[in-house]
């Protein structure tokens, strides 16, 4: 049995059954409690599978593990995990509890909660309400929103608001935790539900990752099957094409966060609208280098290509979700008006 001394080969799995296997079968098991089946099913056949392994890479691994718990980045929470660890030591009703109010809009207080909720959800479940519970709720939360928010309710029933709310005293405490009661039981635990990632939603994200042949073949037999499921999955689906609906200022800030050797592999295999569109929101002389670059480089793989326009798609959805572009979804609303 050949001896594993090169730290540099192990992969993440391997790394996870050597750091348990060197902490002993009890911290191991204390481990095993925080992981779901999948996750020990992975490391245990990792473990079986491994062999030996040299003190210097046991040593190696655990000089690295220090490290990166030092490190502000090392630590890696999300909802899922929250919820498995919730649910050790906490009941299921209260563990669904404390999610849907970690799920619902962010905020510390109800109302600022409120104040990240769509006007028009908000608009709607409002109008059910009794007029006096929506004119505290309206004076609560942003002016800007309120108006908004206002807008949209039916016209007889925003007046009788609006004047409940000329004619509102002080509003007494317990008045407000009764509002605040329903908003939470009614409105947020109801809004935490429905705001649960659609599955269509997570295929697209999924389909978006894969080879284009592997997402090709899979979308055809989708099609065969399930036409409406696969209609709806491909207008989720954000392609290399895409980048067609950026504006010139979100190109730019594109342009500024990319690698350009990818770049330029990424646009050798792109349409000559989508290369212009991002040449012309270059500097000439940077544009002149890399149609220089694309020329010298010759004959590029497909596979290299859909890696490269993979790699950029992936950082203009940071870039969005980071509220640094707005990728238009084509509709009048998305029109910039200059």
């Amino acid at each position: 049995m050949r001896l594993r001394e090169d730290y540099r080969s192990l992969t993440g799995p391997e790394k996870a059954a050597v750091f348990m296997l060197a902490l002993g079968e009890d911290h191991t098991a204390k481990i095993f409690e925080h992981m779901d089946d999948e996750e020990i099913m992975e490391i245990s056949q990792t473990m079986a599978n491994l062999g030996k392994v040299g003190a210097s890479v046991v040593e190696r691994l655990f000089v690295d593990f220090a490290e990166q718990m030092s490190s502000t980045n090392a630590l890696v929470g999300t909802l899922d995990s929250t919820e498995r660890l919730l649910k050790k030591v906490l009941g299921e009703d209260k563990v669904d509890s404390i999610m849907e109010e970690i799920r619902g809009p962010a905020g510390r207080t109800m109302w600022e909660k409120l104040g990240n909720v769509n006007e028009e959800v908000l608009a709607n479940f409002l109008q059910k309400e009794y007029p006096q519970t929506v004119a505290v709720v309206m004076s609560k939360i942003q002016s800007d929103h309120a108006a908004r928010v206002l807008a949209l309710l039916p016209e007889g029933f925003a007046l009788e608001v609006i004047n409940r709310m000329l004619r509102m005293e002080a509003v007494q405490k317990e008045v407000l935790e009764e509002v605040e009661k329903t908003l939470r039981t009614e409105f947020m635990s109801n809004l935490a539900r429905t705001q649960r990632r659609d599955s269509h939603e997570l295929i697209a994200d999924i389909f978006n990752s894969l080879e284009r042949s592997v997402e090709s073949k899979f979308m055809e037999e989708l099609e065969k099957a399930a036409p409406d499921s696969a209609e709806k999955i491909r207008s989720l689906m954000f392609t290399f094409e895409d980048l067609m609906k950026l504006d010139p200022t979100a190109v730019q800030t594109v342009i500024r966060a990319v690698d350009k050797d990818k770049l330029t592999v990424a646009l050798k295999g792109a349409t000559e609208s989508l290369r212009d569109l991002f040449f012309s929101n270059m500097s000439e002389r940077a544009a002149k280098i890399m149609k220089e670059d694309m020329a010298a480089m010759g004959p590029v793989r497909l596979r290299e290509v859909e890696d490269a326009q993979q790699y950029i798609v992936n950082i203009v959805k940071d870039l969005e979700a980071r509220g640094e572009i707005v990728v238009s979804s084509g509709s009048e609303e998305d029109e910039l008006i200059y």
